[in-house]
């Protein structure tokens, strides 16, 4: 009972609110001296934590809808970072970000102090923390680029308000946080389950953090070497599944490294569902049937683009086109929308549930990071064996244009479009292969194109809102917005 209880108040602490490190709503009232005392006061709490974890994931914004892979659906209006309206006066919040680092912050704080009675079982939560804050400070590194590092929990109003560090700081320190993981957790296997963070799926980040290094922070030569050895780790004992729809169509398959576990029933509406049709859109389609619509729970903000459909047509026999998209016809043969058909759900009676997980990292991935960085370091020919990996599952045959490094480079990048659309990926590598030198992403996507053919040049890190600098003088705003 007293453990079931630690873990409905572990769960309560996120239910109830979350901290905004900005106006300092901290939860250091409800823990208090009667919380952080045994080992299931911790793991209660990482239960929380990747409730958290799970929301803040849960949305295509900030890592789809800046790319290319959208276009408009049939109901809803699109986000501003999709249109690219972006200004200072506009900025997207942090703060679900920063809610769960300071969760992690509280837990790396009092953790130590308890007695778990076995020391791996106190390094493995720990460790899982310290991956989760990593990846969290990656993930902001990318969107904002400057930010503020916090590393204590904020349970006072009299703590300081941080100014932003330098995204190369702030990439350092999510650099350092894997590092410390990889250093703590007692063992090399999935301990607690794919569904949450171990040394794998810190293999996974650490060699993401050091592709993003090196081709965006003007990071090293080694670093690229570095991918392909932490690729490689995090690959271990895993094999492609042999029916790409079951990547997403099981739970924690033998493909998965790191996924966010979804379950029905207890967390629905998966942020797939931006693209799936209600019901009444799909009424007169003749292929009905094989269309994942339900009937509250869809809402088609988004389609997939006819760039992305492009891709997939290029290659008639690629097996993942039907498990990636589908177009809803009526008995004239006549177009009544497309759909993305990937992240399908769960059937249930009479409707459908959006309870695909969030696959972070999936071998397939790992085959292509290797690829990008074998190509960076101009070794064409190994990059184009680990992109032949992902292509000879599709079916598609391997490759056998230009060995050119921008040839391979481009490949690769319209490889991972068609492997991980979707799958928050799509921003991310745009700004990788630009700030690498394959392509230009103010050329590449459509609505960052339209504003510099109107002398308008948006800036492809985030503004902060407004608020959070009057809340914060030390905050600056991100550079570029100046004139926005």
């Amino acid at each position: 009972m007293k453990q079931f209880k630690s873990i409905l108040l572990g769960i309560s602490l996120f239910l109830l609110h979350s901290c905004n490190l900005l106006d300092v709503d901290t939860v250091s009232s409800i823990t208090g001296d009667g919380y952080w005392n045994t080992k299931g006061d911790v793991e209660s709490y990482m239960i929380g934590i990747y409730t958290k974890l799970r929301d803040t994931s849960n949305s295509t914004l900030h890592f789809e809808d800046r790319g290319d892979a959208f276009t408009t659906g049939l109901e809803g209006g699109p986000s501003n970072l999709w249109a690219q309206n972006l200004t200072s006066q506009n900025g997207y919040s942090w703060s679900s970000y920063y809610s769960v680092i300071q969760h992690c912050n509280m837990l790396l704080k009092y953790t130590p102090g308890i007695d778990f009675g076995v020391e791996a079982d106190k390094n493995r939560l720990l460790a899982e923390a310290y991956c989760i804050r990593g990846y969290m400070y990656f993930c902001i590194a990318r969107i904002w680029g400057d930010a503020p590092l916090e590393l204590e929990p904020t349970e006072s109003s009299n703590k300081p308000k941080l100014a932003r560090e330098p995204a190369e700081e702030v990439l350092a320190r999510a650099l350092s946080d894997v590092n410390t993981a990889i250093d703590l957790f007692p063992e090399e296997s999935y301990a607690n389950g794919k569904g949450r963070a171990s040394k794998p799926a810190c293999y996974a980040l650490k060699a993401d953090i050091l592709l993003w290094k090196a081709k965006v922070m003007n990071g090293s030569e080694q670093d690229l070497k570095d991918v392909i050895t932490y690729a490689d780790l995090a690959s271990k004992g895993l094999s492609l599944e042999d029916n790409f729809a079951d990547i997403y169509g099981t739970k924690y398959g033998k493909e998965v490294i790191w996924t966010i576990h979804f379950e029905i029933y207890e967390k629905e509406a998966q942020y797939s569902q931006s693209l799936k049709p209600r019901d009444v859109f799909v009424e007169k389609a003749v292929n009905k049937d094989e269309i994942p619509y339900a009937k509250g729970g869809a809402r088609s903000t988004y389609a997939p683009s006819p760039f992305l459909i492009g891709l997939f047509n290029a290659n008639p026999a690629d097996i993942r086109t039907k498990d990636s998209y589908i177009t809803a016809k009526d008995a004239d043969g006549n177009e009544i929308g497309t759909f993305d058909n990937k992240m399908k759900g769960t059937k249930t009676e009479g409707d459908r549930t959006y309870d695909s997980d969030i696959v972070i990292y999936r071998l397939a991935e790992m085959y292509l990071f290797k690829a990008e960085a074998y190509a960076a370091l101009n070794q064409t020919p190994q990059a184009i064996i680990e992109l032949n990996r992902v292509r000879d599952r599709a079916k598609i045959g391997t490759y056998s244009g230009s060995t050119n490094k921008i040839a391979v480079e481009k490949e690769i990048l319209n490889e991972r479009a068609r492997e991980l659309y979707l799958e928050r990926k799509r921003w991310p590598d745009l700004l990788r292969f630009h700030y690498g030198g394959t392509i230009d992403v103010y050329q590449e996507v459509p609505n960052l194109k339209k504003k510099v053919d109107d002398n308008i040049i948006i800036p492809l890190y985030l503004a902060i809102p407004l608020s959070d600098i009057n809340i914060n003088p030390n905050l600056k705003q991100t550079q570029g917005y100046e004139n926005l």
